[in-house]
């Protein structure tokens, strides 16, 4: 289902039983990019992804979602949610292919055992999530949203429960795959977000900036001089609301 992603818009501000969750914000994800969306915990991040998928939210948003295209999000995007939401019953495979069977579309097995195989769990495509690790269930759930193709993407920490390596595997397969997709990652890892952001929102409690990245295009070298500085000013600012 590859298509021409948007680009999307979000002003506004949300609160919960009358106490603001974030401040008026304006942001801006511009189409074909990745923007990394970093804070503390508690800021609204996961709140501000789930406005955009147009999911359930506590609280009420004051504001308004605009698409580039004018067309509506939904049947558009593609959501991973910080639990890997495995069904117990199913195994790693048939988990993989979930979104294609409950849309009744003939699930296209063999693109998802090769993807499986390429994460490394070709030797667990009949294991059920309870034989599974953290990190394989999170890495099944990684699958069943490339499989699935959308313009839209919004993934809230797809990789905290990887190992180092297996992380920067991972963000290296998910920034092949979702190459021309819009893509909005939550994440609490600075290094995260300055290597695989064109964009970086910073979010705290009184709104939203654009944190300055590197002029080099992602996926960048996190070793590198200047994503080093990036990361570690990043990270200072986040230290800085403790």
């Amino acid at each position: 289902m590859s298509a021409v992603a948007p680009g999307i818009a979000l002003r506004g501000h949300h609160e919960i039983a009358g106490t603001p969750l974030f401040a008026p914000v304006s942001c801006h994800l511009p189409a074909g990019q990745w923007t990394c969306l970093l804070g503390r915990s508690g800021t609204g991040k996961t709140t501000l992804l789930r406005l955009i998928a147009g999911l359930e939210v506590a609280g009420q948003f004051v504001g308004d979602i605009a698409v580039s295209d004018g067309l509506p999000i939904e049947g558009r995007c593609s959501f991973m949610a910080q639990t890997d939401l495995l069904l117990p019953w199913l195994s790693a495979l048939e988990n993989a292919v979930l979104g294609q069977r409950l849309r009744g579309e003939p699930p296209d097995l063999p693109r998802a055992r090769r993807l499986l195989e390429r994460i490394g769990l070709g030797a667990y495509l009949s294991a059920r999530p309870s034989a599974l690790s953290g990190g394989m269930r999170q890495r099944v759930a990684l699958a069943r949203t490339l499989l699935e193709d959308r313009p839209i993407v919004l993934l809230d920490e797809p990789f905290s429960a990887l190992d180092a390596s297996t992380r920067a595997a991972m963000q290296e397969l998910a920034c092949e795959m979702f190459r021309d997709k819009t893509v909005l990652l939550v994440t609490h890892d600075p290094a995260e977000a300055i290597r695989l952001g064109h964009q970086v929102i910073f979010l705290t409690g009184e709104g939203a900036r654009i944190w300055p990245v590197p002029e080099t295009p992602p996926l960048r070298d996190s070793y590198a001089p200047d994503s080093v500085k990036a990361q570690a000013e990043l990270m200072a600012a986040l230290r800085r609301l403790a």
